[in-house]
């Protein structure tokens, strides 16, 4: 019986998008399983989400009651992926932004790794479709940023698109996680790098969402900032 893979897609105002996307995330391999973590959505995603599930026994939901931010919607879900002995526990987006015919080439990938990052800015390629020079610029900079005062050596420290063996899951004190925008991916990725972990990156092409809105904001950009600064003095006191 092959290892169960769980994917956790955290949503808010998603209802276009989220039918369309169980259905491609389920076809890619009959091993994966899928958790909708939705923050209380006025767009009715997590009923749609429930209706989805009541029908699909490989489709779960969680809900929560308002919006309170991709960090602690990703360790919710984690806590969730642990308690059920999942393998393989990965994070995507819920906008099509990460497409889901990669989930073969993540798994293919963690065989011989601990955590795998699908990366946009591999080798020296920017792999971003859609987006308007400004935010390319910004988050090209802030990898290299984060990339050089935690010295995490991953191109794309910031990409949403991971798995993680369990192993790394129950390693990293969850309830210890600081971050819960943009700079949960920094964290996560930092916290399994200073624990040992084999992390490998693999390229992916990230195209900006057609349907909803994205949930950037200026308070997102001003806690990477400065929980980059955090991690840094972490991995010298030997915090983490």
């Amino acid at each position: 019986m092959p290892e169960r893979s769980l994917v956790i897609v955290p949503t808010y105002n998603e209802k276009e998008n989220i039918a369309k996307l169980v259905t491609a995330v389920l076809a890619q391999d009959p091993s994966i399983d899928m958790l909708i973590v939705d923050d209380g959505s006025p767009d009715g995603t997590g009923a749609l989400a429930d209706a989805i599930a009541e029908s699909n026994p490989r489709v779960h939901t969680l809900h929560r009651a308002s919006k309170l931010g991709l960090g602690t919607a990703y360790v919710a879900g984690f806590r969730w992926a642990l308690e059920r002995d999942y393998a393989f526990i990965f994070e995507m987006d819920a906008d099509f932004s990460h497409a889901p015919e990669k989930l073969p080439e993540f798994l293919k990938a963690i065989k011989d790794a601990d955590l795998v990052v699908g990366s946009r800015y591999q080798n020296g390629q920017v792999n971003v479709v859609n987006w308007p020079m400004s935010r390319l610029f910004l988050s090209y900079s802030a990898n290299i940023y984060a990339r050089t005062l935690t010295g995490v050596p991953v191109f794309d420290a910031t990409g949403g698109f991971k798995c993680f063996r369990r192993e790394v899951l129950e390693a990293i004190d969850l309830s210890d996680v600081r971050s819960n925008g943009y700079a949960f991916q920094i964290e996560m990725t930092f916290r399994a790098w200073k624990k040992g972990f084999r992390i490998k990156e693999i390229p992916i092409v990230f195209v900006d969402r057609t349907e909803g809105s994205s949930k950037m904001s200026k308070r997102i950009v001003r806690e990477a900032v400065w929980m980059v600064w955090r991690l840094r003095w972490w991995g010298l006191t030997g915090r983490v």
